[in-house]
């Protein structure tokens, strides 16, 4: 919220303000201002805070979702990419057809082979076939048979009749029952086709009425005598496992035996583990949406709460807006909320010392403006010389009071910005006050108080702070305690370690301060001077401006007297605490 101050003050002589007469003077006194305090203005907001308070959406909710999402997305995609497990399901279906592909080869060897006139041996085609399709009741593969020149001699999906050959048709696998089961499938098939392709296999030879062992490469591999196998795509999908084995009698290779396996049932397991999986992610998302909603809900709310709140204090004209205190959350969102408020109530703190000071300064000008402007009327109604000159001396003294005023409230509006801004370093107090003593003994006047120092020289008097506004502390005392100190009494500074701090004493043997004033010796603009001093010699900001800084080190400045057994007041004595380096 930027605040604007108008501070509204009152004419000399208007209504309210009536003029005193020339040579008026203020009490010794601090006085209530008779003005009014400053107005507080903000200013209209921003648009884009008033967006950003609209937004119903919180972008940080967004961010915690899609990276927990994005965690679990990745190892499931990886899991679905299941290449290993459909390569060791064929290499296993491999093994299962070579094993069943060398019994019915040896069958076949045994029982479907005759021997010729000349003792040459051969495939019976008729009995081949019969004992083929015995074999093949109990196996679920498609087995060809095909003769030492590669002509199709028997296939389990036909069966020879006198009425020529019948073509067996195996039967497509169901459809989805339900509309969840088609709905599941459909996501499965659209899972699958975003996952990049795997292995590249070459298309299945189609079948001809005419078969040969020389479009399948596997048999006639085993026409020479060894174990053949391949793995095919079919161009309406799935896979065909094929695996040839030489049928032999007495080593000699009398045909090919092709066994081939429908890669559905692989399919089929590949499919049923991707679905498992599916289901443990379906399951896992669901957690981990619930759970990044809470975390987003933590996190998202109350630190748009704590947007909101510092926007209304922005947008305020009042101080019933509070932060929302998270402090009993013992995290960084309750830190947060801590430093929210401590800051808003140091902002209130700092408006207030604005008002004050601004009500202040106001207050103490007007009072010499107010004297000299009743002096600049008379004065020009007079004729008498005397007169004249006498309202020309208080015209002066009160427009170098004026002068005084302005150069001390503009050292004191800079200090606060100066104490938080200027790097603070190592400062040796008792070196420090040394040497403004020497200071003080070559610039003495006859008959002002002499300066005893008593300093530990044996204790180490190290602070950290600005080195200029520290001498500004001593040099204020000093200069309070010489105004306040009978002719030819001296003053006393002693300086030693307390503990973890460094403690000064400034003492003088003058009246000492009334105990009521102990207290209100400190505010802003208040003097109370010695009897006989002249009006308006100084401005009351001096030891304001030293318990600022002393505050500013972290430490702290209080006044005392010194009294006697009988509680005569002996003195004043100014005690300034530093942390120690």
């Amino acid at each position: 919220m930027t605040l604007s101050i108008e501070p509204r003050l009152g004419s000399p002589g208007a209504a309210g303000f009536p003029a005193p007469s020339a040579g008026a003077q203020a009490p010794a006194g601090k006085t209530k201002p008779d003005i009014e305090l400053p107005i507080l203005r903000a200013e209209r907001p921003l648009p884009d805070a008033r967006r950003r308070r609209r937004r119903r959406t919180s972008r940080l909710r967004r961010r915690i979702l899609t990276l927990n999402v994005l965690a679990l997305v990745i190892p499931i995609a990886g899991l679905l990419y299941l290449d290993q497990y459909r390569d060791n399901l064929i290499d296993t279906e491999f093994d299962a057809l070579r094993t069943e592909g060398q019994l019915f080869a040896a069958a076949l060897g045994e029982a479907g082979v005759t021997a010729g006139d000349q003792g040459d041996e051969r495939l019976m085609p008729e009995l081949a076939r019969l004992t083929l399709r015995r074999m093949v009741e109990i196996s679920k593969h498609r087995a060809r048979l095909f003769g030492q020149d590669g002509a199709l001699v028997a296939d389990s999906l036909r069966l020879y009749t006198p009425g020529g050959q019948v073509e067996i048709e195996p039967l497509l696998p169901p459809e989805p029952e339900s509309l969840f089961e088609k709905l599941m499938t459909d996501i499965y098939e659209w899972v699958l086709s975003l996952l990049p392709a795997g292995h590249r296999w070459p298309a299945y030879p189609a079948d001809s009425v005419d078969q040969r062992a020389d479009s399948y490469p596997e048999a006639v591999q085993a026409l020479r005598g060894d174990i053949g196998r391949a793995i095919y795509e079919r161009r309406q999908g799935g896979l065909v496992i094929n695996v040839a084995v030489p049928v032999q009698r007495y080593r000699q290779v009398l045909g090919a035996l092709l066994l081939s396996s429908d890669g559905a049932d692989i399919d089929e397991a590949v499919r049923s583990l991707r679905f498992d999986i599916l289901k443990v992610f379906g399951v896992a998302l669901a957690v981990t949406v619930l759970i990044s909603s809470y975390l987003a809900r933590t996190i998202a709310s109350p630190i748009h709460r704590l947007a909101d709140a510092a926007d209304r204090v922005r947008r305020g004209h009042g101080r019933q807006i509070d932060i929302p205190d998270f402090s009993r959350r013992r995290d960084e969102i309750g830190d947060l909320s801590g430093a929210l408020r401590d800051m808003t109530r140091a902002l209130w703190q700092r408006m207030d010392a604005i008002e004050h000071f601004a009500a202040d300064v106001a207050h103490e000008i007007k009072n010499p403006l107010t004297s000299l402007r009743s002096a600049v009327e008379t004065v020009a109604r007079l004729e008498d010389t005397e007169k004249q000159k006498r309202l020309m001396t208080i015209i002066l003294d009160d427009v170098e009071r004026l002068n005084r005023l302005i150069t001390d409230i503009s050292d004191a509006s800079r200090l606060d910005a100066e104490l938080s801004r200027a790097e603070m370093a190592p400062v040796d107090i008792g070196s420090m006050l040394r040497a403004l003593a020497e200071l003080h003994e070559a610039t003495i006047a006859e008959g002002d108080s002499p300066l005893k120092l008593e300093i530990a020289s044996y204790q180490n008097l190290v602070v950290t702070g600005i080195e200029g506004r520290l001498v500004q502390i001593w040099r204020n005392l000093i200069a309070n305690a010489v105004s306040f100190s009978p002719p030819g009494a001296s003053i006393r500074i002693a300086a030693a370690r307390a503990g973890d701090k460094v403690r000064v004493t400034i003492a003088d043997d003058g009246p000492g301060i009334p105990p009521e004033k102990l207290a209100a010796i400190f505010d802003r603009f208040y003097s109370e001077r010695p009897a006989g001093e002249k009006f308006g010699t100084h401005s009351g900001l001096g030891l304001s401006i030293s318990k600022q800084i002393a505050e500013a080190h972290g430490g702290s400045i209080v006044a005392a007297n010194r009294t006697a057994a009988d509680g005569h007041i002996l003195g004043a004595v100014f005690t300034v605490t530093l942390p120690a380096a």
